[in-house]
């Protein structure tokens, strides 16, 4: 007697009348699952649609599920190639072509790299179309069909976040036709990047609020995850203002104070800044329609008269709404808008409940109500790519259309967001009931529309390379094409480092590649190079290091109170050699970080691997406070005393 086909042979075949026993007689035989995906993924990679369909109609599958990569059935259809399939599951399911995976992959971008094969063969002059051209057709067939459904070209979409790495607690303004945005920077100076666009897109840095070192504060004797919190930035009478929290250590009976600044140009320089003795974090400043200027700050939203110029508190703050969620109520902005108060917070921790919720009032000081969509920013998909979103300001741009900027965190396994807090941003609606609305609230996007503004590209873009605290004067020199080090005597692991320079880092899968001129009479102690550098309690460091038994490569991984050293004792001696210039590399694979190096003349040469550096983020070392990005670069440390500079190159 002949045996009754699996589902699994049923697909395998596509053989719907078999398929269509089994589950007939067996509900549950949909649920099975091979090759790390149940069945009905595996129906749609068949590009079969009659196949799909009747799981999809007759089946007790269900569709809210994704795979572990967080894929949809839509993004297997796309892979098959099959229109059809791809347009039921799109417009009868409901699947969205601009869903993202873990990898931010959505079934959008996914067509958009199989069909451009085709196009790429072309640019390049084939005279015959390629094998596989049929397929190569019915793809770009699926991306006409997005771009219809999505009413946008791919090209004309842009992928969150919009400043990659370390940029958490966005506040953004538009003047004229340009936008500028604020994000913390903590101990890392100069103090508060303020970064410039015309498109919302494109960002480059064009300053700093605080980059002079005698106003700095007492940034110096700061434990790592202090300084700088979540800064505003707003525009009044010609005049930019700054303002943040300076957090400062649990050392004494004050821990919080609001820095204001201001300057006439964007860029800078800021004038002298003020510090505010009004406890609380998150301060932003409102300028209602009379002119009169307030402060907010947490908890909930607490409000105070300030003046013109921001340097002098003039009333006693008080409560004008505690939030919504009522759980972590910060990061406060008022918006006046059609005769009504708009009052945006952050509620719900930093963590994966972080959201933005709103509520309004016909007067400044309230009664407020809440929204009746809130929250209008929160993931709800605990797979997606975009995790802890919230935090957020919204902007009108000179169409008048309306986005708002937020935080985000991109996390790899178990939960690790190395590249610190990150900001994206959505488009917002308003109701007919006058309510924001962002994504008809189903959460953070990976995919949108540009803005229907003149694509705009930095001219220049600089690094905007920063140090942990304020270097001494002469130990970091920036040229064109070099950077000199003078070596210092602290260790990383302690405050007092300053011969540190180091840049965000934007990616999990990144190299940074450095060259270094060994010094001429290298002296016992001295060490420098590349680091992989969080705080002073977790970081890694790479590079030449002058230990009893001479000049060795050593790689040292930092974390709490224990150092784990390892000396590359596969590369030979002669490549450290006093005078000559070597390169370094760290290549950069999620939790993996792989080290070469180079002779002048000669190949790469591989050093060490370290497997897993989860150290290097904010959820990998539970001490203090843990709330900024992993950051790369170059150090010096000498054990001397006597000052030797290391000239490395720009990276």
């Amino acid at each position: 007697m002949k045996k009754n086909m699996t589902v699994r042979e049923a697909i395998e075949q596509e053989n719907l009348a078999a398929l269509t026993d089994v589950l007939i007689h067996v509900p549950a035989a949909i649920d099975e699952a091979w090759g790390g995906l149940k069945a009905p993924y595996h129906a749609a990679a068949t590009g079969n649609l009659e196949l799909v369909r009747y799981i999809v109609e007759y089946s007790r599958a269900s569709f809210n599920e994704t795979d572990d990569k967080n894929r949809t059935l839509l993004h297997y259809a796309v892979e098959a190639g099959k229109l059809p399939l791809v347009k039921y599951l799109t417009e009868r399911v409901g699947l969205s072509p601009v869903h993202g995976d873990k990898e931010r992959i959505t079934p959008y971008q996914l067509v958009h790299e199989l069909a451009g094969e085709t196009e790429s063969a072309k640019k390049h002059g084939a005279a015959t179309e390629p094998a596989g051209n049929a397929q190569r057709k019915e793809y770009r067939e699926i991306e006409q069909y997005f771009e219809e459904y999505c009413g946008a070209k791919f090209e004309d979409m842009y992928k969150n976040p919009i400043l990659m790495g370390m940029h958490p607690d966005p506040s953004i303004i538009c003047v004229g036709d340009d936008f500028y945005m604020v994000n913390s920077s903590f101990i890392f100076f100069p103090c508060i990047p303020i970064s410039h666009s015309k498109d919302l897109i494109h960002w480059e840095v064009i300053g700093h609020a605080v980059s002079n070192p005698e106003w700095a504060g007492n940034l110096n004797t700061l434990e790592g995850g202090r300084g700088y919190w979540a800064p505003d930035i707003s525009y009044h009478n010609g005049r930019f203002y700054i303002t943040a929290t300076f957090r400062l250590n649990d050392d004494g009976t004050v821990y919080r104070k609001q820095m204001v600044t201001s300057s006439d140009k964007p860029e800078g320089p800021y004038c002298e800044p003020v510090y505010l003795d009004e406890d609380g974090i998150d301060p932003s400043i409102f300028t209602d329609e009379d002119g009169r200027r307030y402060m907010l700050l947490n908890r909930g939203a607490r409000i105070f008269e300030i003046s013109e110029d921001g340097k002098k508190q003039l009333s006693e703050a008080e409560l004008i709404y505690y939030g919504h969620q009522k759980r972590a109520p910060e990061g406060s902005h008022l918006l006046r808008k059609d005769g009504w108060y708009y009052l945006f917070q952050a509620e719900g921790g930093t963590g994966s409940g972080h959201r933005i919720s709103v509520s309004r009032s016909r007067t400044l000081k309230g009664v407020y109500e809440p929204c009746p969509y809130n929250p209008i920013v929160r993931q709800w998909d605990e797979k997606g790519a975009l995790q802890c979103c919230g935090h957020g300001k919204p902007v009108c741009t000179p169409n008048g259309d309306w986005y708002i900027v937020y935080l985000c965190a991109r996390q790899l396994d178990k939960g690790c967001s190395m590249l610190g807090r990150e900001t994206a941003m959505d488009p917002l609606i308003w109701t007919a009931d006058g309510w924001p609305l962002v994504n008809n609230g189903r959460g953070p996007s990976v995919l949108q529309k540009k803005p229907q503004l003149p694509e705009w590209l930095p001219e220049n873009p600089k690094e905007d390379y920063v140090s942990p605290r304020v270097p001494d004067e002469g130990m970091i020199a920036i040229g064109e094409e070099e950077i000199i080090l003078r070596a210092g005597t602290a260790s990383l692991s302690t405050v007092d480092a300053r011969s540190i320079l180091v840049k965000r880092q934007t990616d999990f899968y990144s190299t940074l590649t450095v060259k270094v001129k060994m010094p001429e009479g290298s002296e016992a102690g001295e060490e420098f190079g590349i680091t992989g550098y969080y705080d002073e309690n977790t970081y890694l460091t790479f590079g030449p290091c002058h230990m009893e038994s001479g000049m060795k490569l050593r790689i040292k991984e930092h974390i709490g109170d224990t150092d784990r050293e390892y000396i590359c004792a596969a590369v030979s001696a002669d490549i450290l050699s006093e005078g000559s210039t070597i390169e370094l590399k760290m290549v950069t694979e999620r939790l993996k970080r792989s080290f070469y190096i180079k002779a002048e003349k000669g190949e790469w040469l591989p050093a060490a691997v370290l497997e897993n550096v989860n150290y290097i983020c904010s959820e990998g070392w539970r001490y203090g406070k843990r709330f900024t990005g992993a950051m790369e670069g170059i150090y010096a440390v000498t054990a001397s005393g006597q000052t030797r500079e290391i000239h490395f190159s720009r990276f």
